[in-house]
C-alpha cells in the first residue's frame, strides 16, 4: 500500500538539510583549574540551566569526567514538553576542553565543544555547538520560531549565572552567535 504521508515526510526531510551552529564566549575571573572543576562536573549543569527547564540528571556521577562517560538527563525545553536526553563525552583534554555528543534526545545532531583558554585575568570559556533538528522543513520552522530563542535564553542565563559565581574579565566582551551552515 502506498504511504503518501511517509513519502511526503521523507521529501520534506531531504529538502531541508540545514545545520546550525551556536558560538558562545565569555571571560571568567577565575583560574582555568577552578573553571574546569566546575564545568566538568555534570552535577553543576542544573545550576547553570534555567529552572523553567526542570533539568534533572538521572545518572549520578561519582568520578571525574572521562572519555566515554554517558550522562542521562530529563529536561523540559518548552512548557508541557519533557524529554530524556543522553549524551556521551567523546573527547577530553583535562583542563582544556571536552566534547559532549547527543546519543538520544530531541536533536538529530548535537555536538557540543567546550573550550577553556587561559587569560592573564582568568579564563576564556568558549562553546561551539553544531546541531540539527529533526523533521526537515518543519524542523527549520521550529528552529526559527522556538529553538533558537530557547537556546539564546539558556546561554544568556548561563552567562549571568557564571558571571555571578566567578565574576567576569574586564574588556572581554561576551557574545552568543548563531549561524546556519
Amino acid at each position: 500500500m502506498f504511504n503518501f504521508l511517509g513519502l511526503l515526510l521523507n521529501i520534506l526531510y531531504i529538502a531541508d538539510m540545514s545545520f546550525y551552529q551556536l558560538q558562545a564566549r565569555q571571560g571568567l575571573a577565575v583560574s582555568q583549574i577552578e573553571a574546569w572543576e566546575f564545568l566538568c562536573n555534570p552535577d553543576n549543569l542544573s545550576a547553570i540551566t534555567p529552572d523553567s527547564m526542570r533539568f534533572e540528571i538521572l545518572s549520578r556521577v561519582t568520578r571525574p569526567m572521562f572519555k566515554g562517560q554517558i550522562i542521562q538527563y530529563k529536561v523540559s525545553p518548552f512548557p508541557g514538553f519533557k524529554t530524556r536526553w543522553v549524551t556521551e563525552i567523546t573527547h577530553l583534554k583535562s583542563g582544556e576542553y571536552f566534547v559532549d555528543e547527543q546519543r538520544f534526545g530531541p536533536y538529530s545532531l548535537w555536538h557540543h565543544k567546550h573550550f577553556l583558554k587561559s587569560h592573564e585575568n582568568g579564563v576564556i570559556m568558549e562553546d561551539v555547538i553544531d546541531y540539527k533538528l529533526p523533521l526537515g522543513i518543519l524542523g527549520r520552522a521550529i528552529h526559527g520560531a522556538f529553538v533558537r530563542k530557547q537556546l539564546q535564553k539558556v546561554f544568556q542565563f548561563r552567562y549571568e549565572k557564571l558571571k555571578s559565581l566567578f565574576g567576569e574579565i574586564p574588556g572581554v566582551e561576551p557574545n552568543i552567535q548563531f549561524r546556519t551552515i
